[in-house]
């Protein structure tokens, strides 16, 4: 018996193994499209992308990261200004795409030109042949902390890049994605499986999973794949000890006096080096992550699921699947006390 399933558990690797092996064809011919490519993974991916010959339009949010990005890569790469919370930014920038994807024989500018305003200038294009790939990787850590330090603006900020504006960004460029046959690669966190700090990065996230799950069974019958990719603890920007724990004053800054003298200045200074300590756990791996999203948008059988980073595969997403209560015990034992606490 045991033997059996021993067996049926080899074949299955070995299946799995030479599916994920196999690649999609024409690459040098496929768009793809990247949000926040100033740095971190985006910026990673548009290199990595770009060195294997795909037509790479990488989004950034800043002129400088745009031009540094276009001095790291070759002119096949296409650099836009983006901001997914302005409607009217990602309107101009799908126009953009659509001028870029349309056009497959030559890029619509002179690659000596190190960026493109959207909306500027789409250039002349044959019919549209769509677009490959859509990553929606941009993305900001805080305002975070304790939710009752924090206001319903520090909570919008967060939804609006995180949530809001990857999900109007994929509709602005769903119709070029299905005419390609294409995918999708939202990128989520382990924050999207289980919430280790308040504010609005984790309802982000969890919002970033449900979305991906309706987008993946609606696109099905286009032949759409949609995949989510669910990273741990990295050394990105997000997670620059001195950013955070500027940002986490300036919350307990503007505080209320109640809320100050409930959970007291000795939980404060505690939280942040506990918030700290996790900070300095980051994995300076990026690749791990660049290499599962390049996965999902080259192989001809991607995971619907990314877990990338030993803390995720081994700690956070077994303990998702815990019983509430021992998850509960696991996260906040090591947490401090209010001063007001029980």
């Amino acid at each position: 018996m045991w033997l059996y399933l021993v067996a049926l558990l080899v074949l299955y690797i070995l299946r799995r193994w030479y599916r994920e092996r196999q690649t999609v064809s024409n690459l040098p011919d496929k768009h793809v499209f990247i949000t926040g490519c100033d740095s971190g993974f985006g910026h990673l991916l548009a290199k990595q992308l770009d060195g294997r010959g795909l037509r790479v339009l990488a989004a950034c949010l800043t002129e400088q990261g745009a031009e540094r990005l276009q001095q790291e890569t070759s002119g096949r790469l296409q650099t836009v200004i983006l901001d997914v919370t302005k409607s009217d930014s990602i309107a101009a920038t799908a126009a953009w795409v659509k001028g870029q994807v349309g056009d497959r024989g030559k890029p619509s500018v002179d690659s000596s030109q190190s960026t493109i305003r959207a909306g500027a200038f789409a250039g002349p294009h044959r019919e549209c042949e769509g677009l490959w790939g859509l990553v929606n990787n941009a993305g900001i850590g805080g305002p975070a902390g304790p939710n009752e330090f924090l206001s319903k603006a520090d909570f919008v900020r967060v939804l609006d890049v995180n949530l809001v504006g990857l999900i109007e960004v994929t509709l602005s460029l769903l119709p070029l994605v299905r005419r390609a046959q294409g995918r999708v690669v939202n990128v989520a966190s382990v924050m999207g499986r289980l919430t280790l700090f308040g504010g609005g990065y984790g309802p982000a996230k969890y919002g970033v999973e449900a979305f991906s799950d309706s987008l993946r069974r609606e696109l099905r019958d286009f032949r759409v794949k949609v995949s989510i990719i669910e990273p741990g603890c990295f050394q990105t920007p997000i997670v620059d000890v001195q950013r955070v724990q500027k940002s986490l004053e300036q919350v307990w800054s503007c505080a209320s006096a109640n809320v100050k003298e409930a959970y007291g200045q000795q939980y404060f200074d505690c939280y942040i080096e506990k918030f700290k300590e996790l900070l300095f756990t980051a994995n300076p791996k990026l690749h791990l992550v660049t290499d599962a999203m390049e996965h999902a948008l080259t192989a001809r059988h991607p995971r619907t699921r990314y877990s990338c980073g030993w803390d995720a595969k081994l700690f956070y997403l077994p303990v998702s699947y815990l019983p509430t209560s021992w998850a509960d015990y696991l996260l906040t034992r090591s947490m401090p006390k209010p001063a007001q606490g029980i």
